[in-house]
């Protein structure tokens, strides 16, 4: 590994708009992986750059995430989003990172090949994206499919296909999707790029809309398992398979609550603290959100799940060989916890098959699915209490969205049908909801015509002048700080009460944490090893501990200094966070003068305390992230 000639980042550099491409080489040192090469090269050619981690195809477990960076045209800043297991096949280009700039004259599919010695081979292919979108199982599995039957043959070993689907041509958070390949045939197992709408850039910024990549370089990763087993044994006394084995309990199976991954385990755990009907349970009782977690969720969302996919060990890892095999799956539904609960509970859908349905239609339509979940959502919420008329965003009934009489089975569907009809109208030329410029600026437009009320029903993270983000479906106050990248896990978002510049604090100290995590391309669900042993692994390979952190400290400040977070639009954001107070207080007895402090500024004035709150994250944040201190 110390072999002058692997101490370089190759990063591919392709032009779409004239097939031109070269090799750069950067120093590991100056730069150490998909993230802080990845914002040189954002700002530098507002690129959309695709890259795995320095140990990519190691020993190590989890080491084959495929890092997306640019500038996200629904962030409207500089963005991370990151893919299970693809970075495996992608270490057969030889290549550390490519960088797609220019756009090309007609929607494409871009081929990327290197055979053994030779260079890479890159080619653009024009496509006609509505016929493409038709094949196979449609959108997004179309294109994956489409490329396979039109490259496969052309590859030794397995390819990868990253695609994207109507909702990059038509709103602002497309993502970008793939599935393991086995045997030539395309796998369920699809994984994704979700956050930060990068499909959307694909397409609309570069004219791309799937990329088929592998090879058959081989290059000296680090594969001495010995070695791997001496540091772990140094470190923790257990082999390295055995401490990844423990420390990814949750993701494989728990057996404290006989479920497992994220969707098992984060159901059955959420008892009081149910986030359904778009944020509507902030305002029940602790009896009344215990009742619809147990009756809806625990005896028939969660029952279904653990019958029906952990009983049966319906489970598959994301292309990697992993011992998480955190793919839970049913026929060819992929059951992880975010998308199963903005496109759940929070829409109103308690019920597997409506749940299938609904995530089903938005992944094939390839979008952000938590994103999209929280818009739907919102909309729902809206019509229900006639905010909008349902034709007046292309439906024809009202969804039922309220606990009392409600079917689980029947309204669950009736409501899911609703979901899927208003993702229809999303990705329509004349689609009655216009996504184009984001959901933040179809709220605004709609509150002119409809009153202030309809903003204030959407939960979200509003970033510059247009950037929106739905948040992570946690009940506590960190999943809305003003961060600069938000909607990933840059934050803390734990169950309980910091104080907001304590908490400011410590969600700039996770930022670091997930970004020596994200630019090494390692699966945070491996973090638990993975944060303690990787500064360490960086001195032993490259002889560069002290500089890898002191890096990461820089790009965190770096990301930050354009951090142009905005306070809270919506009412119940602010409501989240009081009720958050209140809860803590009153339901989890907890006894704290600053909490009891905050609960009565709310109480007195909710969005001046909210104001005050919010810029108190701020100030945690921006006094940890300064370059010298």
């Amino acid at each position: 590994m110390a072999d002058k000639e692997t101490e370089y980042l190759r990063a591919l550099m392709i032009d779409a708009s004239n097939g031109f491409y070269r090799i750069n080489k950067y120093p590991v040192g100056a730069f150490y992986g998909p993230v802080d090469l990845g914002i040189h090269l954002a700002y530098k050619h507002n690129s959309l750059n695709v890259g795995a981690g320095l140990l990519a195809g190691s020993v190590f477990p989890g080491s084959n995430r495929l890092i997306f960076t640019g500038i996200s045209p629904s962030w409207h800043g500089f963005y991370i989003s990151s893919m299970g297991g693809a970075a495996l096949v992608f270490d057969n280009l030889g290549i550390n990172m490519f960088s797609v700039i220019g756009k090309a004259g007609m929607p494409s599919i871009l081929y990327l090949n290197r055979n053994h010695g030779e260079e890479v081979e890159v080619e653009l292919h024009p496509v006609h994206p509505e016929v493409v979108w038709q094949t196979g199982r449609g959108g997004v599995y179309g294109v994956m499919q489409y490329a396979l039957d039109r490259f496969s043959s052309r590859y030794e070993k397995e390819p990868r296909v990253l695609a994207v689907g109507p909702a990059a041509m038509y709103t602002d958070n497309g993502a970008i999707a793939s599935a393991p390949v086995k045997k030539g045939e395309l796998t369920a197992v699809d994984c994704w790029a979700g956050r930060g709408g990068f499909g959307t850039k694909l397409l609309q910024q570069h004219g791309i809309i799937g990329i088929i990549y592998g090879g058959t370089w081989v290059d000296e990763d680090f594969r001495d398992r010995m070695v791997a087993d001496k540091w772990f044994q140094d470190r923790y006394e257990k082999k390295m398979a055995a401490k990844d084995f423990e420390v990814t309990a949750k993701y494989r199976y728990d057996p404290v609550f006989n479920t497992g991954g994220t969707f098992g385990v984060n159901f059955a755990t959420m008892n009081e603290r149910i986030i359904a009907f778009n944020y509507r349970t902030l305002f029940m009782t602790k009896e009344e959100r215990l009742d619809m977690h147990k009756r809806f969720v625990v005896d028939h969302y969660l029952r279904q799940f653990n019958e029906e996919t952990i009983e049966k060990k319906q489970q598959k890892n994301c292309g990697e060989p992993c011992v998480a095999v955190c793919k839970k799956m049913h026929n060819h539904f992929k059951k992880d916890y975010e998308p199963y609960q903005t496109m759940g509970p929070l829409c109103g859908v308690f019920d597997q098959r409506a749940a299938e349905l609904l995530n089903g239609k938005a992944d094939a339509y390839g979008f952000d699915a938590i994103s999209v979940g929280g818009v739907l959502a919102w909309l729902m919420d809206c019509m229900a209490d006639d905010l909008i008329k349902p034709q007046e965003l292309g439906v024809a009934q009202k969804p039922k969205f309220s606990p009392e009489d409600f079917d689980v089975v029947k309204d669950s569907m009736h409501n899911a049908k609703i979901g899927a009809a208003l993702l229809d109208e999303m990705v329509k030329e004349d689609g009655k909801i216009n996504l184009s410029f984001g959901a933040r600026k179809l709220a605004r437009h709609l509150s002119r015509e409809k009153g202030v009320g309809v903003i204030d029903r959407f939960v979200h993270i509003g970033f510059a002048r247009q950037g929106w983000m739905v948040p992570n479906q946690y009940w506590t106050p960190g999943v809305l700080s003003p961060m600069a990248i938000m909607g990933k896990y840059y934050m803390v978002y734990g169950k309980d009460f910091i104080p907001p510049r304590e908490l400011g604090r410590q969600n700039a100290e996770r930022m670091i944490r997930e970004l020596m995590i994200d630019n090494l391309g390692f699966c945070r669900f491996h973090r638990a090893w993975a944060e303690d042993i990787l500064p360490d692994v960086m001195e032993k390979l490259y002889g560069q501990r002290d500089n890898f952190l002191q890096k990461l400290k820089l790009t965190a400040t770096r990301i930050n200094s354009r951090n142009a977070s905005i306070f809270w639009e919506s009412e119940r954001n602010v409501d989240f966070v009081y009720y958050f107070l209140k809860k803590k207080a009153d339901e989890d007895g907890v006894v704290d003068d600053e909490l009891n402090m905050w609960i009565k500024a709310f109480e007195n004035d909710k969005f001046e305390a909210g104001l005050q709150f919010w810029f108190e994250i701020h100030k945690g944040i921006h006094e940890s992230l300064r370059e010298f201190h």
